[in-house]
């Protein structure tokens, strides 16, 4: 069972209902699309900006925002480092990233659902490249003859 969340959702940004974006979209903060986007939507993995696509919003390409809540159409893979909720009318072709995942019944996903816990990747991140140490890269059959 869900709980009824009282919490408000900041919006920044608005595509309307009759906009049709053709292109990516980068932005920070809160991002809310009743419209239509043929491009990639991303914002920076530290930033906790939100995601939110209406029951009437589509998104044609892929999705890497930390935070998404959809009741629209996404036709590519999402990339949600922190969150995603897809609410009963959510439909994904494609697959899901996620850290945190909140479905409600109805929602449709054409594709895989993929946990990447974002503390596992900082921590591996870290053992890879430990501090004070660099890192070169070595190309094979390079040679220091003329």
């Amino acid at each position: 069972m869900f709980k009824n969340r009282s919490r408000t959702q900041r919006i920044d940004t608005l595509i309307g209902a009759g906009t049709r974006i053709i292109g990516d979209v980068q932005f920070t903060g809160g991002f809310h699309v009743d419209g239509h986007i043929k491009g990639n939507v991303d914002s920076p993995q530290d930033s906790g900006s939100t995601l939110s696509v209406s029951d009437a919003g589509i998104v044609e390409g892929s999705v890497a925002v930390p935070n998404v809540i959809l009741n629209g159409t996404v036709k590519g893979d999402i990339l949600a480092q922190e969150r995603v909720e897809l609410g009963a009318t959510a439909r994904v072709s494609g697959n899901v990233y996620y850290g945190l995942i909140e479905m409600e019944m109805g929602a449709e996903i054409n594709g895989k659902l993929i946990h990447e816990p974002l503390q596992a990747k900082a921590t591996a991140k870290s053992q890879a490249n430990p501090p004070g140490k660099s890192q070169v890269a070595i190309k094979a059959g390079a040679s220091d003859k003329p």
